[in-house]
């Protein structure tokens, strides 16, 4: 009611209204729960796994065909599986490896058309959870139209990552060593410990990097490349920090038979998913900036309908018969006290002008 004082703001709307970064995760958090982020993630980590037995096909093939192009190496690799692998154990490793030479073009065919449905999937379900946090409507397209796009995608972000890649091996390898002795500084005390932060640093800058156009590049609608910048950087950190948690996840696993057994994929699943659902909490913060949602699509409203409305009542209930009955009597009755006056006032005048 008018005069009275408003309620007072609580708790976490006044920190969200002093702290404004607060204000934004929170923003992300309700945008990727209410665009269901972890249904996306758990899609993107199936697929993920699905990838993985393809992949490994591909690998068996590849060098199955280095191998067989290479007699050395087929002589050295057999020779090593002799020395630490004796018995009849080693005999089986060595008739896996004339198997896998010999079926290397039909393992490579079907791990590349498995690898090729799975790569389509995953970058299908990443493309879909993209633009859902962003919010962003589309039309479908057609199927194959879409498809092709999807695998120019795949391709462009397997580039990405392979400059990714590059970038942190210079930072990390021999050059970054190779360098140092160039340039006379591998006495220097402390030049360990910058070439390790000068790699890690690499290494941030470069996963950002592909982070930040994933974020920007690939929702099938286009959105504003800075908005992303922020939340690659975010990304890049959170995926390093995940791959130092992995390693030393790995290093703890693998020293038991149960842990060599199940240990890997079991991290690749919990990585996976981890990896998807940080991509799409970063989405989300990204396109809950100030300058995102000033752009964001707002759909127009609907027209206003106005249509008629008739009620019919069929039937005479008991109130209304009672009310109708009264209606008549009362008119009646006014009706007869009327009529009377008139006739008696007519009888009246009738009276006086008789002789």
């Amino acid at each position: 009611m008018a005069g009275e004082p408003s309620e007072k703001p609580g708790f976490l709307e006044r920190q969200r209204a002093a702290h404004p970064v607060l204000d934004r995760v929170l923003r992300a958090g309700f945008r990727y729960q209410d665009k269901k982020g972890d249904y996306y993630a758990a899609g993107l980590t199936y697929f993920t796994v699905l990838a993985i037995v393809p992949i490994i096909m591909l690998v068996f093939s590849v060098a199955g065909f280095v191998l067989a192009g290479r007699p050395e190496l087929l002589d050295q690799l057999q020779q090593l599986i002799a020395e630490n692998i004796p018995g009849q154990l080693g005999d089986t490793v060595q008739s896996l490896i004339d198997s896998a030479i010999q079926s290397r073009g039909a393992v490579g065919l079907i791990g590349l058309l498995t690898a090729s449905y799975a790569g389509l999937g995953w970058i299908t379900n990443l493309r879909e959870a993209l633009t859902a946090m962003w919010d962003h409507p589309r039309d479908r397209g057609n199927f194959f139209v879409v498809k092709l796009r999807d695998g120019g995608a795949i391709l462009s972000l397997g580039l990405a990552m392979t400059v990714s890649v590059g970038l942190s091996a210079l930072s990390s390898g021999p050059v970054a060593h190779r360098l140092v002795e160039l340039l006379n500084m591998e006495n220097l005390i402390g030049i360990g410990v910058a070439l390790r932060v000068v790699a890690l640093i690499m290494a941030v800058a470069a996963t950002s990097m592909v982070f930040t156009w994933v974020i920007a590049r690939l929702p099938r609608e286009p959105v504003p490349f800075r908005s992303a910048l922020a939340a690659g950087v975010i990304a890049g950190i959170g995926f390093e920090l995940l791959k130092q948690t992995g390693s030393l996840y790995l290093e703890r696993v693998l020293n038991g038979p149960a842990g060599v057994a199940f240990g890997p994929i079991l991290g690749i699943l919990v990585f996976g998913n981890l990896t998807a659902r940080l991509v799409l909490f970063c989405t989300a913060f990204a396109a809950s900036s100030r300058a995102s949602l000033a752009l964001a699509h707002h759909p127009a409203p609907t027209g206003a309908v106005i249509r008629p409305r008739l009620e019919v009542h069929e039937g005479v209930t008991g109130r209304r018969v009672v009310a109708l009955l009264g209606a008549g009597l009362l008119g009646g009755l006014l009706a007869g006290s009327r009529l009377r006056r008139v006739f008696g006032k007519q009888e009246h005048e009738r009276q006086r002008t008789r002789p």
